[in-house]
């Protein structure tokens, strides 16, 4: 049994640095409006108080085109990045497209970061 927990801990590890995609993410954080969005969610009660209907899925989407001034069109386009390389996960419920950061991406790109750069 105690030689299979390491094995678990090593497909861990690889499937996480798997889910990391190094030069989608750094594409999409090349981007200053991205980093924002990225800001905006880690702490969304600071940013979207008053439009946040908390279900546990996220920020609604229509709160980010609100906040940032821009066209939907515009800010879609920036959160598809963001989706493509992992940083955002995007939760339907009904009509409502909510989003929150994929915190497990963002913990092992920076843990790659620090450990190769």
């Amino acid at each position: 049994m105690a030689a299979s927990r390491p094995i678990v801990q090593l497909l861990s590890g690889y499937l996480t640095k798997a889910m990391v995609d190094e030069n989608s993410i750094h594409k999409a954080l090349a981007n200053p409006f991205r980093r924002e969005i990225l800001r905006w969610l880690k702490t969304p009660n600071d940013y979207f108080a008053r439009e946040r209907i908390d279900l546990g899925c996220g920020v609604p989407s229509n709160a980010i085109v609100a906040r940032s001034g821009l066209s939907q069109s515009t800010v879609s386009a920036h959160v598809a990045a963001l989706v493509e390389a992992g940083l955002l996960v995007p939760t339907r419920v009904g009509q409502w497209m909510f989003l929150a950061r994929n915190e497990d991406v963002i913990r092992a790109f920076a843990e790659q970061i620090r450990s190769n750069l």
